[in-house]
């Protein structure tokens, strides 16, 4: 057992000691590594630095990242790559479900860089690949983890007309804090996303991070938010420095104060609120919505 690290001002390896996990690998990680490479696939455990990687790949369990690995937005806390993409990968969707069905997933976790660059943001893709997962293996339920897409209703509706089991739009964090964390998202703008997928019978999953500066009754407002918008799932987790060239870590909270905010949740009126030091919107999602792997 070992750390995992994050950069931070002082003593970049330095973490709360309740923060260790195992980095060992096994013969399930490795079926995983393999099949995501030969499908020329992405994953978002190895794209954002997460730090449960070794933890899921173990389980079998990974969360694939479609619409390619750079992102058009310049958020401050994420690791994934930065810039302007070239082109849409349409055979995308058909090796995703390839590699769902070699993993033998009951559970299957869908997320994407933000492509501000396409005209539906990628919509269609979302949908096209959980209509492949779908046709490969039926018994899997499809949980989509998806960007804003600027405000669009219609893009909104082409991901819900695929029919996902959960729909997931990550608040990330306080209003009061947008400008500097997230600069090219609205608060408002994610808030109504959710709002009108549960408005049209979907179920919603939002997740925040802790520790970059927030307040705890920023964090409560959040979370009356989300309920307001009709949200029945949250998540969450500690904020953690992929780099030098990203936020700084402002507190490290611990797995008291975790819990704290997840009885808050449950009182007002989530079905289920995930609340931990290494909670991530994708991690162990299908064991929390009842599906063994």
């Amino acid at each position: 057992m070992r750390p995992y690290r994050v950069h931070q001002e002082g003593d970049p390896a330095r973490l709360p000691a309740w923060f260790t996990v195992s980095l060992t690998k096994t013969a399930r990680s490795a079926v995983v590594r393999r099949l995501v490479q030969d499908h020329k696939l992405h994953t978002v455990c190895q794209s954002a630095a997460c730090p449960n990687q070794a933890e899921c790949w173990n389980s079998g369990t990974a969360t694939f990242m479609i619409l390619g690995d750079i992102c058009t937005r310049g958020c401050r806390f994420c690791n994934v790559k930065k810039g302007t993409p070239v082109g849409l990968d349409v055979h995308e969707p058909a090796r995703v479900a390839k590699a769902v069905s070699g993993l033998r997933l009951n559970y299957a976790v869908i997320t994407s860089v933000t492509r501000d660059d396409l005209p539906d943001g990628g919509a269609d893709l979302f949908a096209g690949t959980i209509t492949a997962v779908r046709a490969e293996r039926p018994a899997c339920r499809v949980e989509v983890l998806v960007p804003d897409f600027k405000g669009s209703a219609s893009s909104l509706e082409i991901v819900l007309a695929a029919g996902p089991d959960i729909l997931n739009h990550n608040i990330e964090t306080v209003p009061s804090l947008y400008a500097r964390v997230r600069p090219q998202a609205e608060y408002q703008r994610s808030l109504d996303l959710l709002g009108r997928a549960h408005a049209q019978g979907a179920a919603t999953k939002s997740g925040i991070m802790l520790g970059l500066g927030e307040r705890d009754d920023e964090v409560l407002r959040v979370m009356h938010d989300l309920r307001n918008a009709g949200c029945a799932i949250l998540t969450l987790g500690q904020y953690l420095r992929p780099g030098r060239s990203h936020l700084p870590v402002s507190k490290y909270y611990h797995p008291d104060e975790f819990a704290v905010f997840r009885d808050q949740g449950l009182r007002l009126g989530f079905t289920q609120v995930v609340s931990g030091p290494r909670v991530r919107s994708s991690y162990q999602a299908g064991l929390h919505h009842g599906v063994r792997p």
